[in-house]
Order: C-alpha cells, then sequence, then structure tokens
C-alpha cells in the first residue's frame, strides 16, 4: 500500500510502498476514502523539517531539553548517534479520516465489513491507503454523511474540546482569535450552542469567512473594528471566553484576549501561540486560564487509546470518541457545514506537490483533501466535478482584415430585439467613423423596423450574404442565447470580427466549438459583451483603489428581481438559466478587479435555483461572492460591490456613486446623469481594434475563462460540492 511519510532530517517528503498494517484485536481496519491535511498542525512539521538543525533547535526548545538530559546521562556520541537515527528516519502524516472498514479484529462488535468510520489518530488516521485503528479512536459516519465531510471528524472534535473547556451559556459572547481550520469550526461550534461570536484573524478572507459561518463580526485583530464588535456586543463588559487557535510566535493574541475578556472570563489556548501573559491584566480581571487537551478526555491514555478501555460516562460524560461522536452527528444534521471550509481536493498521488504547493504558500488553503479515487468510487462517490477551459490554440498569424484607415468600420447586425435596440444601436448609430451596413433578423418587419430607426443601409433574413460579403468588418451577434455559439463559429470562420451579446456559450461543448473555429480559421477577433469592466465609474474606482498586495475579499449583490410572466428568459430548456445568461457580466467585473481569472467555483441555490450564492477562488486566495437574488425589494439598488484588501475598500452603488475608504476617502465628484454601465467606451474599444487591427479590448483567454465559470455555476448546483476549473488543452 502507499503512505505518505517525512524525513525530518532533510526534509523530504515522499509517497513510499509500505507493508499492509495487520489487523489486530480491539481495532478495525480502514481502507481510506478522504483523509484531511491539518493546514495548522501538518504545516508546521512540515515547515520544521525543512529547517536547519540550528533552526529546528530552536523552534523545538522541549526537544532540545531532552537531549542535553541524554548527553548529561549517555554522553554526547551515544545521544549523537540516537538523535541523528531518530531524525534520518521516515515519519508519517495525517491524522484525521474517512474509510470504510476492510477488516474486524476480535473483540469489535459495533461496526462489521463496509461500514463507514471516521477515524481519529497521529499513529492510526494517517495519510495511508489502509489503517489500523482502535476501537475508542473511531466511530461510525451516520447516514447520508458524505465521506469527505466526516473526515473533518478529529479536527471538528478538537474544536469542540477547546469549546467545552469555555463552557459556554446560550446567550453569551466570545471571541475567536485565529480564523483557521479550527478557529472556523470553533465560530459554528459556538454559533450553534447560542453563542454570539466575534472573530479575530489579519486575513479579510477568513473574516468574510467567518462572518459567512455565523459570526457577528470580524476583523483584523490590530484594527478597532474587533474591539468596538465587542463593545457593542456586551454593553462594554467585555467577552465570557476568549478562545485561542492561532499560531505563531507572536504575543498579540493574549494580549488582546486580556483587554477584551471581561472581569473573571475565560482564556482558552487550542492552537499553539506564545503564551507570555501579562501579569498586571490577567491578575487584575482574575482570568481563568485554561488549556485544551486535542481531542478530549482519553488523549495520551494507552488504556483508553490502545486497550480500548473506555471511562465510565458518569464521570467523563465527553471522550475522545463521543467527541468525534457528537461532531459527525452535528454534520449529518446540519448544525456545522465543513463544506465552505474546502479549498482543495488533491489525488492522494499528488500528495507530495499538493504539500509543496501549501508549503510555498502557492496553495493558500483553510483545509485541504486527499481523494483515495478507487475506494470513492466503490462507495458512489464521484470525484468533484470539473469544468474544463479550454485552451486557446491559434493557427497561423491572427486575422485581422486589412482596411484603409480612413474608411468607416462597417457592422453587420444579427438580431435587433430589445437589448441591440435600446444599449448597443443608440451609442453606434451617433459613432463616427461607424457605417450600419445590414441587419440580419428573423423577420423582415423587424429588419425593416432597425433600418428605419437606426440607419442601417440593408436588411435581410440571409445569414449567409452577410458572412460572405468581403466588405463587412465586424458581425454583432445579439440574438437569442442558445443561437450565440453557432453563430458566433460561423462568423469567425468567415473571417469577421465578432461582438458577441453574452453569453458566449451555453455548454463545454458549443465553447469547445467556438475554440475549435479560431484555431481552425486563425481568427480570434472576438469580444464578449461583458461591458461593466468598461464602466467610467468603476474604471476610476480601481485606479483610485491602487494596486494591492494581499487577497482580496469581494462581494457582489445582484438584485435581479422577478423575471416578467412570459419573458423567453423562463425557457431555461432551451435558452438555459437565468444565470448562465447573465452571471458571466458578473464574474468579469470580478476577475477584472481582482486580475486573475478564478480557479474554482462553489454554488449553492435556494428551492428552485433562482436565489443563488456563487463563491469563486482565485490563484492568490482571493475570493468573490456574488449574490443573485429574485426575491429583493424592487426599489433597492440592483449592484453593489465591495472589494476588501489591504487596510482598504472599495464601494459601487449601482453605477451611481463609488468611493474608496484608506488612508484617505475618495468619493465620486459628481453623479451621472444615467447609470453608465460602460456600453459605450466598450464599443468604443471594439470598433477602434476593428479601425485599427490592434489587439481586442479582452484577451481571448479571459473571455473562455469567465465562460468556464459561469457553466461551472450550474455544474456545482447539480453536484453540490466546488467545481474545480481545470486548464485543459
Amino acid at each position: 500500500m502507499k503512505q505518505v511519510v517525512q524525513n525530518y532530517k532533510s526534509g523530504e517528503l515522499a509517497v513510499l510502498d509500505v507493508p499492509v498494517p495487520g489487523c489486530k484485536p480491539g481495532g478495525v481496519l480502514v481502507r481510506t476514502a478522504y483523509s484531511l491535511i491539518s493546514t495548522g498542525t501538518e504545516l508546521m512539521k512540515v515547515s520544521e523539517a525543512g529547517m536547519s538543525m540550528l533552526g529546528k533547535a530552536r523552534s523545538r526548545p522541549d526537544q532540545v531539553a531532552k537531549v542535553m538530559q541524554s548527553v548529561a546521562t549517555n554522553g554526547v556520541p551515544a545521544t549523537y548517534r540516537k538523535v541523528m537515527g531518530k531524525l534520518d528516519s521516515y515519519t508519517p502524516l495525517g491524522y484525521s479520516l474517512c474509510g470504510v472498514v476492510e477488516q474486524v479484529g476480535a473483540g469489535i462488535d459495533d461496526v462489521k465489513v463496509g461500514d463507514l468510520v471516521a477515524c481519529a489518530g497521529n499513529e492510526h488516521a494517517l495519510h495511508a491507503e489502509l489503517n489500523w485503528v482502535p476501537k475508542n479512536l473511531y466511530a461510525p459516519v451516520p447516514d447520508g454523511l458524505a465521506p469527505r465531510h466526516a473526515a473533518f471528524g478529529t479536527v471538528g472534535s478538537i474544536a469542540m474540546q477547546g469549546v467545552r473547556q469555555g463552557e459556554p451559556q446560550l446567550g453569551e459572547v466570545a471571541l475567536v482569535i485565529g480564523l483557521g481550520l479550527i478557529g472556523q469550526l470553533v465560530v459554528q461550534l459556538l454559533t450553534a450552542a447560542g453563542v454570539r461570536v466575534v472573530g479575530a484573524d489579519p486575513d479579510p478572507t477568513r473574516c468574510e469567512l467567518a462572518e459567512r459561518l455565523g459570526a457577528m463580526a470580524c476583523g483584523d485583530p490590530a484594527s478597532p473594528a474587533v474591539e468596538a464588535a465587542v463593545a457593542e456586543l456586551t454593553g462594554g463588559h467585555g467577552v465570557d471566553q476568549v478562545f485561542l487557535a492561532a499560531g505563531g510566535g507572536s504575543n498579540q493574541p493574549v494580549e488582546l484576549a486580556a483587554r477584551l475578556a471581561r472581569d473573571r472570563g475565560r482564556v482558552v489556548d487550542i492552537g499553539k501561540c506564545r503564551l507570555d501573559l501579562p501579569w498586571n491584566a490577567y491578575y487584575e480581571k482574575e482570568l481563568d486560564v485554561r488549556f485544551s487537551r486535542s481531542y478530549g478526555p482519553g488523549r495520551y491514555d494507552p488504556s483508553y487509546e490502545l486497550e480500548g478501555r473506555d471511562y465510565p460516562i458518569g464521570y467523563v460524560r465527553w471522550t475522545e470518541r463521543r467527541n468525534l461522536a457528537c461532531f459527525l452527528d452535528l454534520l449529518a444534521r446540519g448544525r456545522v457545514d465543513v463544506e465552505p471550509l474546502v479549498s482543495h481536493i488533491a489525488d492522494f498521488d499528488d500528495a507530495v506537490e499538493t504539500y509543496q504547493r501549501l508549503k510555498d504558500g502557492e496553495l493558500k488553503a483553510v483545509a485541504v483533501l486527499f481523494r483515495y479515487p478507487e475506494q470513492a468510487e466503490e462507495q458512489g462517490e464521484s470525484a468533484p466535478p470539473e469544468v474544463s477551459v479550454p485552451e486557446v490554440r491559434r493557427t497561423g498569424a491572427t486575422v485581422a482584415p486589412a482596411r484603409s484607415a480612413k474608411a468607416p468600420v462597417r457592422l453587420a447586425f444579427v438580431g435587433a430585439g430589445n437589448y441591440a435596440t435600446s444599449m448597443l444601436l443608440p451609442h453606434l448609430a451617433q459613432r463616427e467613423g461607424v457605417e450600419l451596413s445590414t441587419v440580419v433578423t428573423t423577420t423582415a418587419l423587424s429588419g425593416a423596423n432597425a433600418q428605419r430607426k437606426f440607419g442601417f443601409a440593408g436588411a435581410t433574413t440571409d445569414l449567409d450574404a452577410v458572412l460572405g460579403d468581403k466588405s463587412i468588418d465586424a458581425v454583432f451577434v445579439v440574438t437569442r442565447h442558445s443561437s450565440h455559439a453557432e453563430l458566433t463559429r460561423q462568423a469567425l470562420l468567415a473571417g469577421k470580427t465578432v461582438f458577441v451579446e453574452k453569453p458566449l456559450a451555453l455548454t463545454e461543448d458549443e465553447l469547445a466549438g467556438v475554440l475549435a473555429a479560431v484555431e481552425e480559421s486563425g481568427n480570434d477577433r472576438l469580444q464578449v459583451g461583458f461591458n461593466r469592466r468598461f464602466a467610467p465609474l468603476l474604471q476610476e474606482a480601481k485606479e483610485r483603489f491602487g494596486a494591492r498586495t494581499g487577497p482580496v475579499s469581494l462581494r457582489y449583490l445582484v438584485n435581479a428581481g422577478k423575471l416578467q410572466h412570459g419573458s423567453w428568459y423562463l425557457q431555461q430548456g432551451a435558452e438555459g438559466s437565468r444565470f448562465a445568461g447573465e452571471g458571466g457580466h458578473f464574474i468579469d467585473t470580478a476577475s477584472w478587479l481582482l486580475d486573475a481569472d478564478p480557479v474554482s467555483v462553489y454554488a449553492t441555490a435556494a428551492p428552485g435555483n433562482e436565489d443563488l450564492q456563487v463563491v469563486l477562488r482565485y490563484p492568490d486566495g482571493s475570493t468573490a461572492t456574488i449574490s443573485y437574488v429574485t426575491t429583493g425589494a424592487p426599489s433597492f439598488p440592483k449592484e453593489t460591490l465591495d472589494l476588501v484588501a489591504d487596510g482598504k475598500v472599495l464601494r459601487l452603488d449601482d453605477f451611481v456613486k463609488a468611493s474608496v475608504y484608506g488612508r484617505k476617502k475618495w468619493v465620486s465628484s459628481r453623479l451621472p446623469k444615467a447609470r453608465d454601465k460602460g456600453q459605450n467606451a466598450e464599443l468604443a474599444a471594439f470598433v477602434k481594434a476593428v479601425r485599427t487591427g490592434g489587439p481586442m479590448p479582452v484577451p481571448l483567454e479571459s473571455l473562455v475563462a469567465t465562460t468556464a465559470a459561469t457553466l461551472a455555476v450550474q455544474a456545482g448546483l447539480a453536484g453540490g460540492t466546488p467545481v474545480t476549473l481545470a486548464r485543459t488543452p
């Protein structure tokens, strides 16, 4: 079988072939389905292994003391051989998993072969295909609970034991310092217990996540926001409990705890942070400092963990195993949700690469799971869905039709519906150097109306005649959604520059067909009508916000409202969902503001799939949450956007007003006469590209990535899991 190991001396990580463990009495042999990487504890161990010997000594002074004692007892040579022998050995990683019982040892009668169990222990729940797990370190998984969620059982038990040490009561207020994996679980457990929670973490993405999962308010521990929230919720008295779920060498967490705890409050240390207690502050408030030992009573007791001797429930209500079972029950009943914490799911064979990406900071994650594919398939659980982001391939030189710089840009329109006649043609009809050549419609009368109103030279129902007209420089595709991809494909093959309204495609096959036309023709002259990135107000706000260094938390509320009865948008079978048609606007805006393309999409919906929550993740750890709702008040603005990063906030109010809050505050100087969502500027940029033969306003790769992310929303709703956007040829 395969197992993830590390050499603590050299720092080497490997997936080794090792013997299958025997199934001893008092336990079960478990074939792993999912195992969880602790992005705190395990990464600390991985990082320490990469240090020099001096660095290792500084990071583990407790071990140095043991070495010195051994030197005094056994001498330097013997101690050196002992230490080097221990360091230069492979050690296991992992301590939280879910799997299927493959064999039952003697004395076990509570599970049988084929049962799904969650397992704990840094010697028994390892990143390995098979593990022997003693009775008190596993618990049956409730019916209906997904294996990948049950794999959180151990870390959930750690968080639960920490909460129990704080003894929270209904109506109290707690402060959680550190919003990593354990901190996020502590927030949810406290919320489930009726406690109001304030969170503190320097990462705005984690703060935003904790607020979505139940925290009343979160912020940077160095900012006044946390203190203000505590004062408001407690009437100035301070919080009842502080949970230290942070790591690192800073003493800031314990100092913040003293400042914000109430008189005789409790401070519970769950993580591994510096604990130089400021004596005066802790003495004057008589703070009760408590430590939470791992998963609960029974930890580090061989008679409990290895020999299976349980503690009587009348004396010890919550043991390791009872905490594990309790957490699984909360997951199964929906009182705790771990799905939003899953940042990445990696194949077990890619374990070394995954650890390296985490260590290097390339993969920023709250929780990462290893998936063991064969076992997942046996359990009827398919791998998380993927939507491909096809590679843009061009054959030969890009086609840019030769034309005289003085000649007008001749445009043809395919479709003359409401959007074309209200949002596009009024701008083009007035633009100097533009000639509206031909309008193509399915009915003669609609073409005649467009010709009369906007001055087209001709109107026709014959698309082939327009595509074959070499005098036409560019074609606008402004038809119903289901025809966009095919019409775009035909126009590209005809050598035309194409402007297609969103969406570019409704399926992955349609998107692939468009890109096949690009490769076949060498013509990548394509623009999709994602106009919001061209809005003058938003462009100025982005410029005022300036460059950033840290990840972004972006929130985009789209108050879309109800559709009128009879709208063709309701024909989802033929035209795709409403979000499939409109969602690209908002995804493109987020990606433009973040200067990146998303790598995964998570979507959830209210009944009927009308109100959506879409979470996009980006390569640097940034997140964009798009709330697309139809049940809001019609009087509320349609689009509001907040972008937070580096101690600054950008606010957009429905393309009427924009603000940037930072060291200096900027507010847009004047209200525009009407909401300018960028159509005019977008068309100007497109016409310029056609006239000059220069680059298109938006790179084709970005258009493809946005389209793929929009398609991933529907895939995510169907599967109920995050969808990876896989870059594929």
